[in-house]
Protein backbone atom coordinates (compact mmCIF):
# COMPACT_ATOMS: atom_id res chain seq x y z
CA UNK A 1 0.00 0.00 0.00
CA UNK A 2 0.94 3.47 -0.96
CA UNK A 3 1.50 6.30 2.02
CA UNK A 4 -1.56 7.98 1.88
CA UNK A 5 -0.18 11.17 0.40
CA UNK A 6 1.40 9.34 -2.65
CA UNK A 7 -2.32 8.37 -3.23
CA UNK A 8 -3.42 9.23 -6.56
CA UNK A 9 -6.67 11.17 -5.81
CA UNK A 10 -10.08 11.87 -8.61
CA UNK A 11 -8.66 15.14 -9.97
CA UNK A 12 -5.29 13.88 -10.74
CA UNK A 13 -6.73 11.21 -12.53
CA UNK A 14 -9.20 13.60 -14.57
CA UNK A 15 -5.95 16.10 -15.60
CA UNK A 16 -3.37 12.90 -16.39
CA UNK A 17 -5.61 10.45 -18.91
CA UNK A 18 -6.96 12.90 -20.95
CA UNK A 19 -3.48 14.92 -21.35
CA UNK A 20 -2.15 11.71 -21.77
CA UNK A 21 -4.30 10.40 -24.64
CA UNK A 22 -3.72 14.28 -26.67
CA UNK A 23 -0.06 13.24 -26.35
CA UNK A 24 -0.88 9.73 -27.61
CA UNK A 25 -3.30 11.07 -30.20
CA UNK A 26 -0.52 13.22 -31.47
CA UNK A 27 1.75 10.85 -31.41
CA UNK A 28 3.75 9.23 -34.75
CA UNK A 29 3.70 5.73 -33.64
CA UNK A 30 0.53 5.26 -31.73
CA UNK A 31 -1.83 8.03 -33.06
CA UNK A 32 -2.88 6.22 -36.31
CA UNK A 33 -2.86 2.93 -33.86
CA UNK A 34 -5.69 5.23 -31.33
CA UNK A 35 -7.06 6.70 -34.07
CA UNK A 36 -8.52 3.62 -36.07
CA UNK A 37 -9.67 1.98 -33.19
CA UNK A 38 -11.18 4.70 -31.05
CA UNK A 39 -14.05 6.29 -32.51
CA UNK A 40 -15.76 8.21 -29.88
CA UNK A 41 -12.97 9.58 -27.81
CA UNK A 42 -15.21 11.59 -25.34
CA UNK A 43 -16.73 8.31 -24.18
CA UNK A 44 -13.75 6.41 -24.53
CA UNK A 45 -11.85 8.81 -22.32
CA UNK A 46 -14.61 8.32 -19.39
CA UNK A 47 -14.20 4.29 -19.81
CA UNK A 48 -10.55 5.40 -19.02
CA UNK A 49 -11.02 7.76 -16.13
CA UNK A 50 -13.13 5.36 -14.99
CA UNK A 51 -10.60 2.53 -15.55
CA UNK A 52 -7.91 4.09 -13.40
CA UNK A 53 -10.04 5.15 -10.83
CA UNK A 54 -10.64 1.31 -10.15
CA UNK A 55 -6.96 0.38 -10.57
CA UNK A 56 -5.58 3.27 -8.36
CA UNK A 57 -8.20 3.80 -5.96
CA UNK A 58 -10.55 0.72 -5.77
CA UNK A 59 -13.31 2.63 -6.64
CA UNK A 60 -15.21 -0.16 -8.75
CA UNK A 61 -15.99 2.43 -11.13
CA UNK A 62 -14.97 0.55 -14.56
CA UNK A 63 -16.96 -2.69 -15.18
CA UNK A 64 -14.75 -3.29 -18.62
CA UNK A 65 -12.45 -6.13 -20.06
CA UNK A 66 -9.02 -4.32 -20.70
CA UNK A 67 -8.06 -7.83 -22.02
CA UNK A 68 -10.65 -8.43 -24.67
CA UNK A 69 -10.61 -4.64 -26.14
CA UNK A 70 -6.50 -5.03 -26.47
CA UNK A 71 -7.06 -8.57 -27.91
CA UNK A 72 -9.47 -6.58 -30.59
CA UNK A 73 -6.57 -4.61 -32.03
CA UNK A 74 -3.65 -7.53 -31.01
CA UNK A 75 -2.12 -6.96 -34.78
CA UNK A 76 -0.73 -3.23 -32.81
CA UNK A 77 0.01 -4.71 -29.70
CA UNK A 78 3.77 -5.32 -30.47
CA UNK A 79 6.60 -4.56 -27.66
CA UNK A 80 7.88 -1.38 -29.37
CA UNK A 81 4.10 -0.15 -29.14
CA UNK A 82 3.66 -0.90 -24.89
CA UNK A 83 7.31 0.86 -24.84
CA UNK A 84 6.31 4.02 -26.74
CA UNK A 85 2.87 3.55 -24.52
CA UNK A 86 5.09 3.70 -21.06
CA UNK A 87 7.46 6.05 -22.13
CA UNK A 88 4.39 8.95 -22.91
CA UNK A 89 2.81 7.37 -19.87
CA UNK A 90 5.95 7.77 -17.32
CA UNK A 91 6.59 11.12 -19.00
CA UNK A 92 3.21 12.78 -18.82
CA UNK A 93 2.56 11.56 -15.51
CA UNK A 94 5.96 12.70 -14.35
CA UNK A 95 5.15 16.09 -15.80
CA UNK A 96 1.72 16.52 -14.33
CA UNK A 97 1.84 14.95 -10.77
CA UNK A 98 4.04 14.83 -7.64
CA UNK A 99 6.92 12.28 -7.75
CA UNK A 100 5.61 9.82 -5.17
CA UNK A 101 2.01 10.02 -6.99
CA UNK A 102 3.57 9.61 -10.52
CA UNK A 103 5.52 6.65 -9.55
CA UNK A 104 2.56 4.83 -8.23
CA UNK A 105 0.74 5.38 -12.01
CA UNK A 106 4.17 4.71 -13.45
CA UNK A 107 4.50 1.15 -11.26
CA UNK A 108 0.58 0.18 -12.47
CA UNK A 109 0.80 0.88 -16.03
CA UNK A 110 3.71 -1.07 -15.92
CA UNK A 111 2.35 -4.32 -14.36
CA UNK A 112 -0.85 -3.66 -16.82
CA UNK A 113 1.27 -3.65 -19.64
CA UNK A 114 3.22 -6.77 -19.02
CA UNK A 115 -0.16 -8.82 -18.12
CA UNK A 116 -1.49 -7.08 -21.80
CA UNK A 117 1.64 -8.09 -23.48
CA UNK A 118 1.79 -12.17 -21.98
CA UNK A 119 -2.49 -12.14 -22.56
CA UNK A 120 -1.93 -11.17 -26.33
CA UNK A 121 1.14 -12.83 -26.64
CA UNK A 122 -0.84 -16.41 -25.48
CA UNK A 123 -3.72 -15.56 -27.60
CA UNK A 124 -1.47 -15.37 -30.78
CA UNK A 125 0.37 -18.95 -29.45
CA UNK A 126 -3.04 -20.22 -29.08
CA UNK A 127 -4.36 -19.40 -32.56
CA UNK A 128 -1.03 -20.71 -34.28
CA UNK A 129 -1.83 -23.94 -32.60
Amino acid sequence: MWPESSMITEDDIDRLVPTFYDRVRTDPILGPIFESAIADWPHHLERLKAFWSSVMLASGRYKGQPMIAHLRHAHAMTPENFARWLELWKATSAELLEADRAASVQAKAEMIAESLQLGVHYARERSVR
